[in-house]
């Protein structure tokens, strides 16, 4: 079961959605897609970049605004994708917290970006 605050959220994506008739539009290939072009324009906000410049990019507020935005449109889209497919997403992350603990164990993950099969 979602905790309160976040199926409140839910519930406002989806009044949004169905005021303007685009459940039609919302089967999970569309969902999918549009996640991932929404992920694409927050990449885009960093592309190019090094990290001095990423630096200083973040410490200009309309640019955390614009950060804010692309994360929220990334959000609206895994959580509409999540309800569409009836997976319970705060039950989906614990679980996959509890497979990555297992890839990664601290001992052997701890300060090192390696992937799980190489570590």
């Amino acid at each position: 079961m979602v905790n309160k605050k976040l199926q409140i959220t839910i519930e406002k994506i989806q009044r949004f959605r169905d005021d303007r008739d685009w459940m039609q539009f919302h089967n999970p290939k569309d969902l999918a897609l549009a996640l991932s072009i929404e992920a694409s324009e927050l990449n885009e906000l960093f592309l190019w970049k090094d990290k001095k410049e990423v630096e200083e990019f973040v410490k200009n507020i309309k640019n955390i605004e614009e950060i804010s935005d692309e994360l929220a449109d990334v959000f609206t889209f895994a959580l509409e994708l999540a309800e569409n497919l009836g997976i319970d997403i705060e039950k989906s992350v614990e679980q996959k917290l509890i497979k990555n603990a297992q890839k990664y164990p601290v001992t052997k993950s701890r300060g090192k970006h390696t992937k799980y099969n190489k570590l």
